[in-house]
C-alpha cells in the first residue's frame, strides 16, 4: 500500500468531510482520512488496483475538486477576500440603511421609502442583491451540486434559506408592481445578502484561524535554506538547493544554515538544531558527525558530505509525519463525524416541519418563511465538525515545535489514559555512551591485541555496547583486524573468525549456550558490583577475557521518572543486561521494579502479559533496537536523534534524547482532550439553544431570531471553537 496526501477543494463543513472520505473508503483498494481543517485526504491505496488519476476521479465523482499532491513547500496563491469582503461589509450597511434605515428613525431617502415608493424600494433591494449572489455563488452552486449528489451540506442549508428568502421576495415584489403595495413590508432581500455576506465572512475567519494552527508546520518548511555552498575545483560556489546531489561536499561558514542532512568531513563547530529537537543548548559537532538541514552554524567553519537531500531529508520527514498525523483521526473524532452525517438532513427536515407547523397552524407566511430560513442559516454543524481536527492540527505543532513527532492523533488522545511506563536501560535510562572501564585477560593476547580483536567483531554490529569498543579505536587510532565468517547470535552476541581460530563475544547466555563453565564468577562479581555491563570473549570453548564496559545515567533521568510517579504512573525497567548492573542503575534512579537479562522477545512476552491485564502500556526505547517491544505496547516511545525516523518503528520519537519530554507529552495529551470535549460542548449546546428559538419556540416570550443574526450567530459559533482550540498553543 502507497501512501499519498491530496488537497481538496469545496469542503466547508463536516458533512463535505464525510461525503469525500465515504465514498473514497467505497473503492477497492483505497482506504482515506479526510481533514477538513487541512483540506486534505491522507490515502493509503493499491498502486495494482488504483492510480493517482484515479484518486482525483474520485474525488470529483463525490463532488468536490481535488487540486495537487500534498507539496509543503507550495507556494499560497494570492487571496483577494480580504478587499472583498471589505467592500461589501460598506454595501452591506448602505442596503441595511435602505431596508431598515426607518424602523430605526434614519433619515429615508425619499424616492427609496418603502410606504411611498414600494416598487422603487423594492426594485432598489432587488438590484443591490445581485451582487451578492455574484459573490456568494460558489456557495449556492456547491450547496445546489451536494443536494443532487444526495449529500447535503451547509452550503446547501445556507442555499435553500438564500433563495427560499429570495424567490419569496421576488414573487412580492412583482405582486407589488401589479398594485399590491402592502407586500412592501414583506421584502426580505437584506436576509438574503447578509447571510452570504456573514457566511463569507465567517470563512474567511475562519481560514486565518485555521492558517495559524499550521504555523509549526510552516516554520519547519522554510527552515531549510534555499541555496548552498558546494565546494568545486575552482573554489566555493553557490547553488540552490535542488542542485544538490548526493555525495556533494558542501561548506557551512558561523551564520549560516545546514543546508540538507549530512556528515562533517573537514572542521568542527557548534550547532543550533532547536527546531528539531526543542532544545536551546548548542550541540557541539566534529568530523564523523551527522547534520541536519536547517540547523544554524554558531561559530566554526566545516565541510560536509551531502547524504539525505529533498524528501529524504529529517525535516521532510518530519513534515510529512506531522501532517499524516493531522490527518489520521482519534476515536472521538469518529463519533463527531457519525453525528455530523446525520446532523444535515436532520436539519433539513425539522425546517420543512418548522414551515408545515406554521401553516397548518394558521400563521402569516412570511414568518413561516423567515422561521424556514432561520432555522436551515442557525444550524451549524461547521463548529462540530472543527472541535476535533483542530485540537489536534494544534497540538501537532506543538508537540513539533517542542522535539515530540505524535504519529497518530489517536496515540494524542489516548496517551494520558497509559498507567505503566516500561523504560529500557542501555540507551534509553542511560546515554548508551558506553565506554571499556575495565579488561580482565586471561589469554595470551596482549590486552591491546585483544581489544583490537573484539572491536573488530563488534564493528558488525550496531548495539549500544559496540560503541564501547568503536570509541577505543578511535581514541587509539587502531586499524580493526580482518574477521572472517561473521555471525550475529541474536540476543546474545556475536562470533567471527580471527586467523583461523574462532571467537565469541557477548553476555552471560553465551556461556549457556556454548555450555562453558564460569571459573571467574568472583571477578564477574566485581565487575557487576562497579555498575560494569560484562563482555565475555570466549576462543577455544573457555573464557579468555571479560571486559567491564560502563554506560552513563541521563542527566534529567531522575527528575523525570519523579514527575512520572507524581502522575500516578507505574514505572519498570527492563534490561538485557545482568541482574547486578540493572540493579544499581535502577536503585540510582529510584526505580522499585526491575528484570534483568532479558532476550528481545522476553521483553515482548512480558509487555503482553501487563496487557492481557488490562493495563495501558508505554514502552520508552531507543528505537530500532526495541522495535518488537515498542510495537507490542500501546504506545511506543523511542529517543531518537532524529536522523532515522523514517526506519523508527514507534509511535512517538523524542528527536533529541529528553526524557522530559515524555511528561510533556502527557500533559499535551490532557489539555488537547479537554479542549476537544469543550468545544464538541459548545457545539452541541449552541445548536441545542438556538434551534429552538429559530424555530420560534420562545416567540410568547418575546425572543426572535432573524435570519441575517442566524448567520451571523453561526460564525460566532464556530470562532468559540477555533479560539478555544488555539489555547493550546500556549
Amino acid at each position: 500500500m502507497k501512501k499519498v496526501i491530496l488537497k481538496i477543494d469545496g469542503m466547508s463543513c463536516s458533512a463535505c468531510q464525510n461525503r469525500v472520505e465515504k465514498y473514497l473508503n467505497k473503492q477497492n483498494g483505497v482506504k482515506a482520512s479526510v481533514n477538513l481543517v487541512m483540506a486534505e485526504a491522507l490515502i493509503e491505496y493499491d498502486e495494482s488496483k488504483v492510480t493517482l488519476s484515479d484518486l482525483d476521479r474520485f474525488v470529483e465523482e463525490s463532488g468536490y475538486k481535488s487540486l495537487v499532491v500534498y507539496n509543503e513547500k507550495e507556494e499560497n496563491k494570492k487571496d483577494n477576500s480580504k478587499l472583498y469582503l471589505i467592500v461589501f461589509a460598506f454595501l452591506t450597511i448602505f442596503l441595511m440603511y435602505v431596508s431598515m434605515g426607518h424602523m430605526v428613525g434614519l433619515p429615508v431617502i425619499p424616492f427609496l421609502h418603502m410606504l411611498d415608493y414600494p416598487i422603487n424600494y423594492g426594485i432598489a433591494l432587488l438590484i443591490l442583491v445581485i451582487p451578492y449572489i455574484i459573490f456568494g455563488f460558489d456557495i449556492l452552486k456547491s450547496g445546489i451540486t451536494k443536494l443532487l449528489h444526495k449529500s447535503p451540506n451547509m452550503d446547501s442549508l445556507v442555499t435553500i434559506g438564500v433563495l427560499s428568502s429570495l424567490i419569496y421576495s421576488i414573487v412580492n415584489l412583482i405582486l407589488i408592481i401589479k398594485g399590491n403595495d402592502m407586500l412592501a413590508e414583506n421584502l426580505y432581500f437584506e436576509s438574503s445578502a447578509t447571510i452570504i455576506y456573514f457566511i463569507k465572512l465567517g470563512r474567511y475567519i475562519d481560514k486565518k484561524s485555521k492558517e495559524k494552527t499550521k504555523e509549526a508546520i510552516k516554520e519547519l518548511v522554510e527552515i531549510t535554506p534555499k541555496s548552498a555552498l558546494i565546494k568545486t575545483k575552482d573554489g566555493e560556489k553557490e547553488i540552490t538547493i535542488d542542485e544538490v546531489k548526493k555525495g556533494d561536499i558542501l561548506i557551512c561558514k558561523p551564520g549560516m544554515k545546514i543546508a540538507v542532512d549530512g556528515i562533517i568531513v573537514s572542521g568542527e563547530t557548534h550547532l543550533d538544531e532547536a527546531f528539531i529537537t526543542g532544545e536551546s543548548k548548542a550541540n557541539k559537532k566534529s568530523i564523523k558527525d551527522k547534520v541536519i538541514a536547517g540547523s544554524i552554524n554558531i561559530d566554526g567553519y566545516i565541510e560536509y558530505r551531502a547524504e539525505k537531500i529533498g524528501p529524504e531529508s529529517t525535516i521532510s520527514e518530519v513534515v510529512r509525519l506531522v501532517v499524516e498525523a493531522s490527518n489520521t483521526k482519534a476515536p472521538i473524532q469518529r463519533l463527531a463525524d457519525k453525528i455530523s452525517g446525520i446532523f444535515v438532513p436532520s436539519i433539513m427536515i425539522i425546517a420543512v416541519l418548522t414551515l408545515i407547523g406554521y401553516l397548518v397552524l394558521g400563521l402569516p407566511i412570511n414568518d413561516a418563511i423567515i422561521s424556514f430560513v432561520t432555522v436551515l442559516v442557525v444550524a451549524c454543524p461547521c463548529a462540530l465538525g472543527l472541535a476535533t481536527p483542530l485540537a489536534v492540527v494544534v497540538s501537532e505543532g506543538k508537540s513539533a515545535s517542542e522535539g515530540i513527532l505524535v504519529k497518530t492523533s489517536e496515540t494524542l488522545e489516548s496517551a494520558h489514559k497509559v498507567d505503566t511506563i516500561i523504560f529500557d536501560k542501555t540507551g534509553t535510562l542511560t546515554y548508551g555512551n558506553l565506554r571499556i572501564s575495565k579488561v580482565n585477560n586471561y589469554s595470551d593476547y596482549k590486552d591491546k591485541d585483544l581489544l583490537k580483536i573484539v572491536a573488530s567483531l563488534e564493528n558488525n554490529s550496531n548495539h549500544p555496547i559496540a560503541n564501547a569498543f568503536k570509541s577505543w579505536v578511535d581514541d587509539n587510532k587502531v586499524k580493526y583486524e580482518n574477521i572472517e565468517k561473521f555471525s550475529n547470535l541474536s540476543g546474545i552476541g556475536l562470533s567471527g573468525v580471527y586467523k583461523t581460530k574462532k571467537i565469541f563475544v557477548g553476555n552471560n547466555k553465551l556461556l549457556t549456550k556454548l555450555d562453558i563453565t564460569n571459573n571467574y564468577k568472583k571477578e564477574e562479581q566485581e565487575l557487576s558490583k562497579a555498575g560494569n555491563s560484562i563482555v565475555y570473549v570466549v576462543e577455544a570453548g573457555k573464557i579468555i577475557a571479560l571486559i567491564g564496559v560502563k554506560d552513563i545515567i541521563r542527566d534529567n533521568a531522575k527528575e523525570t521518572l519523579q514527575n512520572l510517579k507524581k502522575m500516578n504512573k507505574d514505572i519498570i525497567m527492563l534490561s538485557g543486561d545482568n541482574e547486578i548492573t540493572s540493579s544499581i542503575i535502577a536503585e540510582t534512579l529510584g526505580i522499585d521494579k526491575v528484570i534483568a537479562n532479558l532476550l528481545p522477545q522476553d521483553k515482548e512476552k512480558y509487555l503482553k502479559e501487563l496487557k492481557m491485564n488490562g493495563h495501558m502500556i508505554m514502552m520508552v526505547g531507543d528505537g530500532i533496537n526495541d522495535a518488537p517491544s515498542l510495537a507490542t505496547s500501546d504506545i511506543g516511545v523511542s529517543v531518537n536523534s532524529g536522523t532515522d525516523i523514517a526506519a523508527d518503528s514507534s509511535d512517538v520519537i523524542l528527536m533529541k534524547d529528553d526524557l522530559s519530554k515524555i511528561v510533556e507529552l502527557f500533559n499535551i495529551s490532557q489539555k488537547t482532550i479537554k479542549i476537544i470535549k469543550e468545544n464538541l460542548f459548545w457545539a452541541f449546546f449552541y445548536n441545542i439553544c438556538m434551534i429552538p428559538i429559530a424555530i420560534g419556540f420562545l416567540k410568547p416570550l418575546g425572543i426572535t431570531l432573524s435570519p441575517m443574526i442566524a448567520s451571523l450567530a453561526m460564525v460566532i459559533s464556530s470562532l468559540t471553537v477555533v479560539f478555544n482550540s488555539l489555547r493550546l498553543k500556549k
